[in-house]
């Protein structure tokens, strides 16, 4: 069963630097994927035999202590902390990056920021296919792309638990010796086709609620049932 008491997690922001260079995934986890992962066996695995879990919510730092859990981190780690300090990192030295995930008019977006922002790295996209499964046709061809462009960093965001799965079940045939992080919302944030929550909130703990409240009639169920939830699955883990 899968259980935050016994997971590792990467305890600081401070620590992503730490992260060693080679082919490594890195994952995150919030309230609503510890929901999922309770649930989804194929994602469970995905999370716990990844390379590094970070913990993107306060609500699993806060249950970690609650749990007296073998990892604690000190703070919560956000997607987007992830992004910034690998494409800084890469920046400096030079190098490409590879987006796999969303619409082309979101990627296109991120090609745009990125040229300003990080202007050492080239940046490769793939949209694929809008739906819950690719058929091995569409896995190939997305395996293919990013075989080809050999990135020094991989970003994946098609939403979880899809993302985690995805890069798990075909880590094996992604011949890419580089940081692969899945990041979901993050490309939204960078494109500015979604905001991210005001400093404060983000600082208090309270971004899923600027993010339910973007969007109410889309999350109420996964923020205001699914925390409900989360506490009742942490409740029964203690």
């Amino acid at each position: 069963m899968f259980a935050l008491k016994t997971i590792k997690l990467v305890q600081s922001r401070d620590a992503l630097r730490d992260i060693p260079d080679g082919k490594v995934l890195i994952n995150t986890i919030n309230a609503h994927s510890y929901n999922t992962a309770l649930k989804d066996a194929d994602f469970a695995e995905a999370l716990e035999k990844g390379d590094y879990l970070i913990p993107d919510g306060m609500s699993i730092v806060k249950a970690c202590r609650f749990l007296h859990a073998e990892s604690q981190p000190r703070e919560r780690i956000a997607g987007w902390d992830l992004f910034t300090s690998e494409m800084e990192r890469l920046n400096r030295r030079g190098g490409k990056c590879f987006f796999l995930g969303s619409s082309e008019a979101v990627l296109s977006k991120i090609r745009e920021r990125a040229a300003a922002d990080y202007p050492s790295i080239t940046v490769d996209t793939y949209s694929p296919p809008y739906r819950s499964e690719f058929s091995a046709e569409e896995n190939a061809a997305i395996i293919s792309a990013i075989n080809a462009s050999t990135p020094d960093l991989l970003w994946i965001g098609m939403t979880a638990p899809k993302q985690e799965k995805w890069a798990f079940s075909h880590w094996a045939d992604l011949e890419i010796n580089c940081h692969c992080g899945t990041i979901g919302a993050v490309f939204d944030f960078y494109a500015g086709t979604a905001r991210r929550a005001p400093a404060w909130m983000q600082k208090a703990g309270l971004e899923w609620l600027h993010r339910f409240m973007s969007n109410p009639r889309r999350l109420w169920r996964r923020y205001i049932l699914g925390n409900a939830i989360f506490i009742r699955n942490i409740l029964r883990e203690k």
